[in-house]
């Protein structure tokens, strides 16, 4: 298949900002696709685009499909990078394949959804019966799109989600997620008159998608500068400042720490890094090898946390449960439980700690939620719990999964795998919403998701279109 056009529409998505919660400019860049090719098309309150075309010749009776995406992306870079997401537009290259984003996040996660919508919506030469496209916002900050999406914003009672990142499988199911965030209050004690500043730096992880990839072991910065910091304070510093990791649903693979060093302790406090790098670059060799730890002098004039709160949090932070909790009983080798300790972040006077839990069944995922904060609030700090969202349970009779399977076995001769994920979709959303609609996820392989490095194969992505176009001619 010839899928110049899906490129054609994510090289201009990559040119337009939308970083969950600003997605303004791609929802009016949608009305005017819209407008120029006068198809239906109506926006809600919160920024939900649907766009309707009509079936094609000899397709008018047959049911409508929804195409489904959202617009929204995650916003990530390298350390020390001045890309600017609310201007800049994403730099990608082609290397053996794939389109990789080598700084960034490449934002096929879902831009490669939106574009692929959009060019089934431009091409009037494809068969398809009457198509109701819907690109939702802000998916990745908590499936806010889809939570307000109304009855009657689509009528169609079967819906492709165009959100899966492996080419060959077919979602039915997905887990629920929800977010449990600590805030710490503290006292700022003064300086001493002789102190040394320093920051510890931790770098190079892979970092990635906290539910696809929570299971590879790779290293989660937060925690790791938290062990380093607990050591460190027997030295008598002081913890100064504490950044790591940075969106929910990401795994944190860089952070920094700015500790006061007494200057009769700082050949010790050199000696303890200069180990403690040594064994985090062991443990992880193998799942994560560009793994890297820094050192260097900064001026310092803010005074430093107060101990107590310090201990405290370093402590819960240890504390904290990250990674896989549980594996499925019913499906071999799926995650059924996970969180990820994603971020500790300073403003105010305040230290925000960030996390995430994911299940595939909602009573778990609420008891590791309170699992958390129990160890948050014993450690001081007050929590506060999202409203989350609920699991997409599988329909091994779904009747779109038996058109999907068909295609994919005629088209390329070997059987597809029809699987549920451990990763949020919208689906279990729209699952409550809309109970009497039948629902699939599938679409090309993305790598690296969430993180820069973000890649698609461009291969894979031929497949998924002849599916999809298939799909649509058949179903």
């Amino acid at each position: 298949m010839n899928t110049e056009k899906v490129l054609h529409f994510f090289r201009e998505i990559t040119r337009i900002p939308r970083e969950s919660g600003h997605e303004e400019q791609i929802v009016a860049y949608l009305q005017q696709f819209a407008k120029e090719r006068k198809l239906e098309c109506k926006v809600d309150k919160v920024g939900n685009v649907m766009i309707a075309k009509p079936a094609s010749k000899g397709y008018e009776n047959r049911p409508t499909v929804v195409l489904q995406g959202h617009t929204d992306m995650v916003c990530e870079k390298v350390a020390g990078s001045d890309f600017d997401f609310s201007k800049d537009p994403i730099q990608f290259v082609i290397e053996d394949g794939w389109m990789v984003a080598h700084d960034t996040t490449l934002g096929a996660d879902n831009g490669i959804g939106v574009a692929t919508a959009l060019a089934i919506l431009d091409d009037d030469a494809i068969e398809h019966p009457r198509i109701e496209c819907l690109f939702t916002v802000s998916e990745e900050t908590g499936l806010d799109g889809a939570r307000a999406v109304k009855k009657g914003f689509i009528t169609g009672k079967t819906l492709i989600n165009l959100d899966d990142e492996d080419e060959g499988y077919f979602c039915i199911g997905c887990a629920g997620g929800m977010d449990t965030v600590g805030t710490f209050s503290y006292r700022v004690r003064p300086l001493r008159t002789r102190t040394y500043f320093r920051k510890f730096f931790i770098g190079g992880g892979q970092g990635g998608h906290s539910g696809d990839d929570i299971d590879k072991n790779r290293i989660n910065a937060v925690q790791q500068l938290a062990r380093f910091v607990n050591e460190a304070l027997d030295l008598n510093v002081g913890l100064c400042r504490i950044e790591a990791g940075n969106k929910r649903n990401a795994i944190a693979r860089s952070g920094e720490v700015v500790l006061a060093v007494p200057p009769r302790n700082e050949k010790k406090l050199m000696e303890l890094f200069e180990d403690f790098s040594r064994r985090i670059k062991n443990e992880f060799a193998v799942t994560d090898p560009g793994v890297f730890c820094t050192i260097e002098p900064v001026v310092w004039e803010e005074g430093v946390i107060d101990r107590g709160t310090a201990r405290r949090l370093v402590q819960a932070l240890i504390a904290i449960p990250h990674g896989v909790i549980a594996m499925s009983a019913d499906i071999p080798g799926l995650i059924e439980t996970s969180t990820n300790l994603a971020s500790v972040k300073m403003e105010d006077h305040k230290i925000m700690v960030g996390t995430m839990q994911r299940s595939a069944v909602d009573s778990q995922r609420i008891f590791l939620a309170q699992r958390v904060a129990a160890v948050l609030e014993l450690a001081g700090a007050k929590v506060k719990h999202s409203d989350g969202y609920p699991g997409w349970k599988p329909n091994v009779n779904s009747p779109v999964k038996d058109v999907c399977v068909a295609s994919y076995k005629r088209l390329f001769g070997r059987e597809p795998v029809v699987r549920a994920i451990h990763a949020g979709l919208e689906c279990g959303l729209f699952t409550e919403k809309f109970p009497d609609v039948d629902m699939i996820a599938f679409g090309p392989t993305l790598r690296g998701v969430h993180a820069p490095g973000e890649r698609l194969d461009l291969a894979s992505l031929d497949r998924f279109y002849a599916v999809l176009l298939d799909v649509l001619k058949t179903i």
